[in-house]
């Protein structure tokens, strides 16, 4: 029993060895990793920065009205084009009941102090036509007489001024809210019925419209501030627009501001750029859109990808590993330019002819018979 018992151990042995012998082969039949190369080359770089914004028109004008009252009608609609003088609404005058009551009063009041004015003069007129009293006197009674007449006219015009919004006695002339310049109606924020204010001292009064030309478009964006010192007044700007693709409009830079807006701890500078727009394409007014400004740019020199570098962890200066034998490598001190994100200038550092290591490459894994039959089924 006792030799069966060390026979077994013994064969348990044998099989765990050739068991570790077969795992520790196919361990060791993977591929060594291998790093390929890349040798620098000449090309050129720009350095690009991009500003979020808008493209809206380069004026608009606010409509308002001159007297308060109820909109009665309006004629047009938002998106129509408009030439100064055009008609765009109506507003019906709702008198004050107290300044009407008052302006009322005042007139009532001008008509008596005429008609007593009258009484004199018609009295010392004829007294003057005889010789009784002189010319002087008279005179003083005929101006009071023309004052009186002038009183009553203004009071009547005030008061058809507030009941019917027209010294006239037509409201035409306030109550007709007009075009003041050619363009497109943006948008007409009121409705019939809604009651407006006429602009004065205290108050901007209401908006019955929006017109702008949309033919002179500019674009308003925003830039950081660690990029806003290298911009200059006239650089090109490519404009591209969120709602049309595979389009691209061109402009120049007009407006820096001078001073910057704190955003979400960011300090922000407002840029305006106007856009040279293309007749085939609708541009609206608010499209939201991005401008592309080229801040450096360099042709004909040595860069290398910008994924080959790498940084000391003390000095955080750049350095690559070069080749120097068949998957040997040194280590290399350089000196960086410019980047695009993608490229990186070399100044000094390298030559055409150096081979730089990339990372991350590696040869496919050898796999043994069992496995590839495994991965074909």
């Amino acid at each position: 029993m006792n030799k069966y018992v060390k026979y077994g151990l013994i064969g348990v042995l044998v099989l765990g060895a050739l068991w570790a012998a077969a795992f520790f082969i196919k361990s060791n039949s993977k591929g060594a990793i291998t790093y390929d190369t890349k040798k620098p080359f000449i090309s050129s770089i720009e350095k690009k920065t991009v500003a979020t914004g808008k493209v809206i028109p380069q004026e608009e004008v606010e409509i308002k009205p001159q007297i308060s009252g109820i909109i009665d009608k309006i004629f047009l609609e938002e998106g129509e084009d408009v030439r100064a003088g055009d008609l765009i609404a109506v507003i019906k005058v709702v008198p004050n009941e107290q300044a009407l009551n008052s302006a009322l009063g005042r007139v009532r009041n001008a008509e008596a102090a005429l008609s007593n004015v009258k009484i004199e003069y018609d009295r010392n007129k004829q007294l003057f036509d005889r010789g009784v009293i002189s010319s002087q006197d008279f005179n003083n009674l005929q101006l009071r007489y023309d004052q009186a007449q002038l009183e009553l006219e203004n009071s009547r015009a005030d008061y058809q001024i507030i009941r019917l919004g027209s010294a006239g006695g037509s409201a035409s002339a306030n109550t007709n809210i007009r075009a003041t310049v050619n363009g497109t109606i943006l948008e007409i924020p009121v409705e019939v019925g809604d009651q407006v204010i006429q602009s004065n001292n205290f108050n901007d009064g209401t908006t019955i419209a929006t017109i702008a030309d949309l033919k002179t478009m500019i674009f308003e964006g925003k830039v950081d501030e660690g990029e806003v010192g290298k911009l200059k007044i006239g650089m090109p700007l490519e404009i591209s627009l969120g709602a049309i693709e595979d389009q691209k409009l061109e402009a120049k830079l007009k407006f820096i501001a001078p001073k910057g807006i704190e955003e979400a701890g960011a300090v922000q500078f407002k840029i305006e750029g106007d856009v040279a727009l293309n007749d085939s394409i609708f541009i609206r007014a608010g499209y939201s859109a991005n401008a592309s400004l080229v801040l450096e740019k360099k042709d004909s020199i040595m860069v290398i990808p910008e994924a080959l570098l790498q940084f000391d962890k003390e000095t955080d200066k750049p350095y690559v590993e070069i080749a120097t034998g068949d998957q040997q490598f040194e280590r290399r001190d350089i000196e960086i330019g410019i980047s695009d994100g993608v490229n990186v200038e070399i100044i000094s550092g390298l030559t055409e002819e150096d081979e730089v290591k990339v990372w991350n490459k590696t040869e496919p894994i050898k796999r043994g018979e069992d496995e590839e039959e495994e991965a074909t089924s």
